[in-house]
């Protein structure tokens, strides 16, 4: 396998999958959509070899739901798709959320609404980081910009899955899906997490079992505050990026590969004399409200700058001290332009 070697040249779905399999994970059920497809074709290949199974499902309901069985049993396992198949996982999301059963989901994104089309896409900043599903519940969501982290923010997933007892999603793009960068293998210890809740038998002990139905009185009230706990605990794992915020005017926020490019048009813009800083979110939940309201005491100019027509900008709006201006630019799915298209936009906004 590929990762013996100290680097390779990949695509970001290859990456995933061997991160997936040096983080431990055994089982994969998928169900084929572009651009995501590299993930179940290496999955298939690969998991075999170290003694996994991987099952192409007969549709995205039957790959989440068979997530669920096999996360319940404590078994590693993992289901990726695209937008619209992520859609249709998003029952399966809550009950596991509801049952407080890990397991990782791989998005990387397309365009939409519908069935929209193959382009990269930030329009699933919603779904991820609202819940997607039904009722009072939230997933972990880590938002990659590179091939590297691909693979490093996906062995991350199942270590926090494991740790919160909840669904982790890798949200990522059809950019970063399908390019190709040299990635560096890391050795990876797999976090050991105490899994009394697994449903391994009951042979020699008391039977247990998990569940999401609660019909007790008060008893799903007392539940779903527990989640909103966990939830809040979270917080201990946010993660981003910062550039260039010691003497900056203005503060661009941007996620995933939108972040990417945008880190050379901050640069541009440095090189102009222009004091501009970039806040990158590598979670997008929990997001990093505080540090976020933290620079705003500072900087009273922000632009938040996505692959939609305005999502992350409300959590943006939300984060920021009162009397920041907070501006938006939003390219709905299509194209991702040069970096010299997003300075123009900067320009805009710069503070005189």
């Amino acid at each position: 396998m590929e990762k013996k070697r100290k680097k390779a040249l990949v695509k970001g779905n290859e990456a995933v999958a061997m991160g997936a399999i040096e983080a431990g994970c055994r089982f994969y059920f998928g169900y084929p959509i572009t651009p995501q497809n590299e993930i179940p074709e290496y999955m298939s290949a690969h998991l075999p070899e170290v003694g996994g199974t991987f099952i192409q499902a007969e549709s995205e309901i039957a790959s989440i739901n068979m997530l669920l069985g096999a996360c319940s049993t404590g078994a590693r396992a993992m289901t990726s798709s695209s937008s619209p198949g992520i859609s249709l996982k998003q029952e399966g999301l809550s009950y596991m959320a509801g049952s407080e059963i890990p397991g990782v989901v791989v998005n990387m994104s397309r365009s939409g609404p519908g069935l929209g089309g193959i382009s990269p896409s930030q329009g699933d900043y919603f779904q991820a980081t609202r819940g997607g599903g039904h009722g009072d519940y939230r997933v972990l969501v880590l938002a990659p910009d590179s091939v590297q982290e691909c693979y490093d923010l996906t062995m991350l997933a199942f270590d926090m899955s494991d740790k919160y007892t909840n669904p982790v999603l890798v949200l990522g793009d059809a950019m970063l899906g399908q390019m190709k960068e040299p990635l560096e293998f890391k050795k990876y210890q797999p976090k050991k997490f105490e899994k009394k809740w697994a449903l391994t038998g009951a042979k020699g002990r008391k039977a247990q079992f998990l569940k999401s139905l609660y019909l007790d009185d008060g008893e799903l009230t007392v539940h779903n505050w527990n989640l909103f706990a966990k939830y809040k605990r979270m917080k201990e794992d946010i993660r981003y990026e910062a550039l260039f915020l010691d003497e900056a005017r203005l503060v661009v926020v941007a996620f995933g590969s939108m972040a990417r490019v945008l880190k050379s048009s901050v640069k541009m813009a440095q090189d102009e004399g222009l004091k501009v800083g970039l806040i990158r979110p590598i979670t997008l939940f929990p997001y990093p409200a505080e540090f976020i309201r933290e620079t705003s005491l500072q900087v009273k100019n922000f632009l938040a700058m996505e692959l939609n027509t305005g999502q992350m900008v409300e959590d943006v709006r939300l984060s920021v001290e009162p009397g920041t201006q907070v501006d938006f630019f939003g390219l709905p799915p299509g194209s991702l332009p040069a970096p010299d298209v997003f300075l123009k936009e900067i320009k805009k906004v710069y503070p005189e």
